[in-house]
């Protein structure tokens, strides 16, 4: 058994379009100013800051 995780594994992040949540694993790397998709919804999302084991984002408005 791997009992090693990946950081972004061990991150909370939730959408703030659809609330549910993210799942981080497709980005090994997470850091501020990364973009990154909602596995649900399909929102574009700005990874604004990482706190305390959560990733804080805001919806990019690609003038869709």
């Amino acid at each position: 058994m791997n009992s090693e995780k990946s950081e972004s594994s061990q991150m909370l992040c939730v959408c703030p379009e659809c609330k549910n949540t993210l799942d981080l694993s497709r980005y090994p790397s997470v850091a501020s100013g990364m973009v990154i998709e909602c596995d649900h919804c399909g929102m574009t999302l700005l990874v604004k800051e990482i706190s305390a084991g959560k990733v804080m984002t805001e919806i990019v408005d690609e003038g869709k």
